[in-house]
């Protein structure tokens, strides 16, 4: 089995990055690849760098409160160049009852604040384990 490659992103205007780095480090400490898109990304640029560096799962950091318009965008985006093998995982200050929406639209899973990082590199293996390379 090869290594799997995560893509952690901030999409939005947020400027809050030490959840993401905390799980970015967290997933390459248990021997994943991980690539960090650093702040203000678009939902365009993180479905590009998701295309450019072949990834298996997308974590996207969303503190901002604009979960409900980032998230379809990008799913939408990966959609559109042929990857909706690639499994997208959202963490953050979310609100409980947009939970279901957010994993009814395609998300495979949503972590907030005090979520264990051993909790979400079991989530990233499990989910890692059922995703098809796209090659």
């Amino acid at each position: 089995m090869s290594t799997i490659r995560v893509l952690i992103a901030k999409p939005g205007l947020d400027g809050h990055d030490r959840g993401a780095k905390v799980i970015a480090r967290a997933l390459r400490d248990a021997g994943m690849e991980v690539i960090y898109t650093g702040l203000r990304q678009t939902p365009e640029m993180i479905a590009e760098a998701a295309l450019q560096e072949d990834v298996d799962v997308v974590g996207l950091s969303i503190l901002s409160g604009a979960h409900m318009t980032l998230v379809p965008r990008v799913l939408s985006l990966l959609r559109a160049q042929g990857m909706e093998d690639v499994a997208v995982i959202v963490g953050g200050i979310i609100p409980e009852q947009d939970v279901p929406a957010l994993l009814a639209m395609g998300v495979r899973g949503v972590f907030g604040p005090g979520t264990s990082t051993d909790e979400v590199v079991a989530f990233v293996r499990k989910i890692a384990g059922s995703v098809e390379k796209h090659e």
